[in-house]
């Protein structure tokens, strides 16, 4: 798949059904490569079904382009995880985005950055006292830097993190 519009893409809660495809996408090469190296299908999944059942705050998404699950977007206040957001020092009031595509042809056609910047809008604003959206790419992860930076965000610093041993970027977007 390889080209699509921006009426093409929506948005659909993650369910628990679609726990082995979110498996599938963690273990192929561009998405373990900065996402970690999956393990066995109950540990990798583990993190979402909590959420999914209301165990963990973060909100998860599967990307949609027509009736296609291609990737997972989530969203969390970064006031629920004390110590990442003493890590990560974005400021009061932010949320944090993580993202990936999981079908690789899509990588580099402009619609990560179309899904941040429309997520960030509809989704992560939506909380009134959200003032900040925030990611934390890997500095290695030049186009996912990009593709942020393209969708409002600006880079703030780098860090690093002892949970992967790498360093990351913060980037960041302010509330409209």
């Amino acid at each position: 798949m390889t080209g699509w519009s921006p009426s093409d893409v929506g948005l659909r809660p993650l369910v628990a059904d679609d726990l082995p495809l979110v498996y599938d996408w963690l273990g192929r090469e561009h998405v373990a490569r900065w996402w970690g190296q999956r393990a066995g299908f109950d540990e990798a999944t583990a993190e979402y079904l909590d959420a999914i059942e209301g165990r963990d705050p973060t909100e998860l998404y599967t990307i949609r382009l027509g009736d296609e699950d291609v990737g997972l977007i989530q969203t969390y206040l970064l006031a629920d995880y004390p110590e990442y957001e003493a890590l990560v020092d974005a400021g009061p009031a932010a949320a944090g985005l993580d993202i990936f595509l999981g079908d690789e042809s899509l990588v580099g056609s402009g619609l990560g950055t179309h899904v941040i910047g429309m997520f960030a809008e509809t989704v992560v604003f939506a909380r009134p006292e959200t003032l900040a959206c925030v990611a934390d790419p890997d500095v290695r992860n030049l186009p996912s830097i990009r593709a942020f930076e393209k969708a409002g965000f600006s880079r703030v610093h780098d860090f690093y993190d002892p949970d992967d041993d790498a360093m990351h970027a913060l980037v960041r977007r302010y509330r409209p």
